[in-house]
């Protein structure tokens, strides 16, 4: 189960909203988690009656605290910590009620106090929960930033994904992670990517090594993270070949025989977004259903779309370079001419 403590959330953001811990030491251990009610849930204005597991109280919540009689602010509290939330901030740079610090303290409720306005501390922490909280996994391949969108490249091990991904770092692109890709489900539409921290700015290129991207293109070459917006599969030899001998049918433009580098023995990659291109760049298949797939990766907007078509564009021109690189000699390092 996804889970993160109190004590974590808050160091986590102690700087970044200038928490303070006033009370209930004994919840830093509270454990707080995603369930099916998503992270909106989690951290709210006070509510009584749909209870968050986070209570965030302004000026306008304590000065209602205020107004209660003796009993009704007992009552009130009482109903409060009956449902252990797992903390209370107190925000606006509001005084903290004195006799609800104590009956944190009885409950075992962590309690932070801030100067920033209430709405503002639920965004952020909202967005650190969706983060912190999120669904990861794991995959094979190498996630670029291309364009400004989050590409990952996929394919069986010897498919050319890192020497694509040298190719595209070295006319302007930035890596993210090579060979395992951390993916995190930050929002319900949204994937983002990064890196596992061991593998950070390296990418390992068949034939020569690991390469620090880092040291040898400078700060710009490397992303820390991206949202994933396009996945570009790349195929082995023959792959396509055995599907035309499976089905009885042959796809044209999205097969070409491999050629090997003089001395390496290898097959380099095939530029495999060359059928991307016919996808996404023509018109024609943006009435098709690979067209809907696309637009809907790119946000639904005629801009998103646009920005996608020109990254499948840009893709495809490395490809047909690689293409003609392959019959022309080594790919790295360039020839000098």
């Amino acid at each position: 189960m996804l889970q993160i403590s109190v004590a974590q959330l808050y160091d986590d953001n102690r700087d970044k909203l200038g928490f303070a811990w006033i009370g209930g030491k004994a919840g830093g251990a509270t454990k707080l988690w995603r369930d099916s009610t998503g992270v909106a849930a989690l951290v709210g204005h006070l509510n009584l009656i749909h209870p968050n597991r986070i209570q965030v109280l302004g000026n306008h919540e304590i000065a209602h605290l205020a107004a209660f009689e003796e009993a009704d602010l007992f009552q009130t509290l009482g109903n409060l910590f009956a449902v252990h939330p797992v903390a209370i901030v107190v925000a606006d740079g509001a005084p903290a009620d004195v006799r609800m610090l104590k009956a944190a303290e009885a409950s075992g409720t962590a309690v932070f106090a801030t100067d920033m306005p209430g709405a503002q501390v639920i965004d952020r922490l909202r967005r650190y929960l969706g983060k912190a909280l999120a669904e990861t996994t794991q995959c094979h391949g190498v996630c670029m930033d291309v364009l400004g969108l989050g590409v990952l490249i996929t394919g069986d091990s010897g498919a050319g994904k890192s020497e694509l991904a040298l190719e595209l770092i070295s006319r302007g692109h930035g890596l993210v992670a090579d060979d395992v890709v951390d993916v995190s489900r930050i929002a319900v539409s949204t994937l983002e990517c990064r890196c596992p921290p061991l593998l950070k700015d390296f990418l390992e290129v068949r034939g020569l090594g690991v390469l620090n991207i880092r040291t040898i293109f400078g700060e710009t070459a490397v992303r820390p993270k991206m949202n994933l917006r396009l996945i570009v599969h790349l195929d082995r030899p023959g792959t396509n070949e055995s599907a035309a001998a499976r089905t009885g049918r042959r796809h044209p433009g999205r097969h070409r025989p491999e050629s090997r580098h003089p001395g390496r023995g290898r097959p380099q990659p095939r530029g495999a977004a060359r059928g991307r291109r016919a996808q996404l760049h023509s018109a024609a298949s943006r009435h098709s259903h690979d067209g809907r797939v696309h637009a809907e990766a790119a946000g639904g907007d005629e801009e998103g779309l646009k920005r996608t078509s020109e990254l499948a564009a840009s893709i495809s021109r490395v490809g047909a370079d690689l293409a003609a690189a392959q019959r022309a000699g080594p790919l790295w390092p360039p020839r000098t001419s």
